[in-house]
């Protein structure tokens, strides 16, 4: 039985280099042009060869993305960006555009195509047409539930990989083309520069007859009150000024329907997000996958891995459109804010055997005789106690306050090197 492969994603050579150490087959990057994130820190071309390289080594893959929705000036640095892509041995390219697509084909006609969800693939038919073309793998729409990715899963070449998102932010515009960014701020998020507007609050308001704004009396009556009466059981006690906001996909309960409606690759959102993301995530879905390849038919749901997975920033989870769309219900928010329980304060970057101290890059503040949590690939959660630290100079000190200052640290159990220190955000009451 050929596994599933866990698609990671990675900002930066460090996420690459940790999202396949924590257990992904394959991830997607960024270069410095064409990529859907130009906020991230993305890789320069010296970047992905060593990412590639390393990859290669574990016999594992990288995929760049150029699913932007480009101008056409834009066009003329494609072909030569292709070029060193195929030269640095990428795997495979993500692409949106037909435009782009048809350049990929002509310039590197033997590199593997993969279809973005940006453009929208809803069906077999629209599968089937980008499959004659010459691409091996469509990344679903978000839009889609099991049913529907069955019916494409059923009706195109078994060669043919479907690729569809299992966590992470979903946005809220079909397959996340979306023009309010644009609208805005001016900021494009087809062309990888989203300002989340859909994030943000926002407050009814009218504007006065001097065009200025004012806050909404009290609705007492017309069409407005005759929604707000209908819908009051939704609205009441909800802030519903964050109505753009979209709940964060979790489908780690569902490992079994996922594999068995044909999806062949399990894609991770979050190309934006940290290293501790990438490794908790990463880590918690290799765990599910790797148990349900070793009893399929008795495969049980840990709730452990989603515990893991609340460990990390997220905010509150759903399940899309697996099961069905939405209702008018499943994504009212009291806050848009992330949800954070537990600091991420240190990765284990090497050991001083001499003195037996661990080498650790802080990323949060740590205290001796702190309390954490370990986690590392493949591994279960370890609880340990930092007994002692120094700083580089061997000096004891009682904290580490500076960000990503290298520290020394003893602890009370055996650790290795990408290992991660974490521990619970204490909230003090002053009440």
């Amino acid at each position: 039985m050929k596994k599933i492969e866990l698609l990671a994603p990675a900002g930066d050579l460090e996420r690459l280099k940790i999202a396949f150490t924590y257990g992904a087959d394959a991830v997607y990057i960024g270069g410095e042009i064409f990529g859907m994130r130009s906020a991230a820190k993305n890789f320069t071309i010296e970047e992905m060869k060593e990412g590639v390289e390393f990859a290669h080594n574990l016999g594992k893959q990288v995929f760049v993305t150029i699913n932007i929705i480009p101008r056409s000036e834009e066009l003329e640095q494609l072909p030569p960006y292709l070029l060193q892509l195929q030269e640095i041995g990428v795997d495979a390219v993500i692409v949106s555009d037909a435009g782009v697509f048809s350049i990929v084909k002509k310039t590197i006609p033997n590199m593997e195509v993969h279809i973005s969800t940006q453009a929208s693939t809803s069906n077999s038919v629209a599968a089937k047409f980008w499959y004659e073309q010459g691409a091996q793998r469509v990344v679903t729409a978000r839009e889609l539930s099991f049913d529907e990715i069955r019916a494409i899963r059923d009706n195109v070449p078994e060669d043919m990989d479907i690729e569809a998102f299992v966590h992470g932010a979903m946005c809220m515009s079909y397959s996340g083309k979306c023009v309010i960014s644009n609208y805005t701020t001016g900021r494009d998020a087809n062309r990888g520069a989203c300002a989340q507007p859909c994030r943000w609050k926002y407050n009814l308001v009218k504007e006065n007859e001097n065009g200025e704004y004012e806050e909404t009396p009290e609705i007492t009556t017309g069409y407005l009150k005759e929604l707000v009466d209908k819908n009051e059981e939704v609205i009441n006690g909800i802030d519903s000024s964050f109505f753009f906001n979209s709940k964060d996909l979790c489908m780690i309960e569902y490992i079994p329907q996922l594999i068995e409606c044909g999806i062949t690759s399990f894609k991770i959102e979050g190309r934006m997000k940290t290293a501790y993301y990438v490794a908790t995530t990463v880590r918690a879905y290799r765990m599910a996958i790797d148990a349900y390849y070793e009893d399929p038919e008795n495969w049980k749901f840990n709730p452990v891995w989603l515990e893991e997975l609340k460990k990390g920033s997220h905010r509150d989870y759903s399940t899309g459109f697996y099961f069905d769309r939405p209702s008018d219900k499943a994504h009212n928010y009291e806050s848009a804010s992330y949800i954070r329980n537990y600091d991420f304060v240190g990765i284990v970057r090497d050991y001083d055997a001499e003195n037996d101290l661990y080498i650790v890059e802080q990323r949060n503040k740590m205290n001796v005789l702190d309390k954490v949590e370990v986690i590392g690939p493949y591994k279960e959660t370890m609880l340990a106690t930092i007994e002692e630290m120094y700083n580089e100079d061997g000096e004891p000190i009682e904290s580490a306050p500076h960000a990503r200052q290298i520290v020394k640290l003893k602890l009370d159990i055996k650790v290795d090197k990408n290992y991660m220190l974490r521990k619970p955000i204490v909230t003090i009451n002053t009440i």
